[in-house]
């Protein structure tokens, strides 16, 4: 279903300390995730998410499942948000893993994230 929660993503000065914190916290899983600098693909018992270093201060990232992004997109652009240009994992071996993810801002300039889940996911 479009609009529910999909995807969460973490920030993190260091990968390491945040995987021990969050995995003693909450008993996350982590295997190794796509980005060159190290992060994480978190397993939870819900929602998939992931989990990224050198960025201290970091607030969580919710990303919203879209079934097409370029419409969804446009759709944000005709409602007044805007659409970040950051790169998000555009490279195909992410693609198929994860799907893919674009960083938004509503009319009002409050930041949130899409997520088209990947062919079968």
């Amino acid at each position: 279903m479009a609009g529910e929660v999909s995807f969460f993503e973490l920030g993190a000065g260091d990968c390491e300390q945040a995987r021990t914190f969050f995995g003693g916290l909450f008993g996350w899983e982590f295997e190794p995730g796509p980005t060159e600098g190290g992060g994480f693909a978190i397993r939870t018992p819900n929602v998939p998410g992931g989990l990224h270093g050198n960025d201290p201060g970091a607030s969580p990232y919710l990303f919203f499942k879209v079934d097409d992004m370029g419409a969804a997109l446009d759709r944000v652009r005709a409602l007044g948000g805007s659409v970040d240009a950051v790169d998000l994992g555009s490279d195909e071996e992410t693609i198929a893993r994860f799907g893919r993810f674009q960083l938004c801002h509503d009319d009002q300039g409050t930041p949130f994230g899409l997520h088209q889940p990947p062919a079968g996911g």
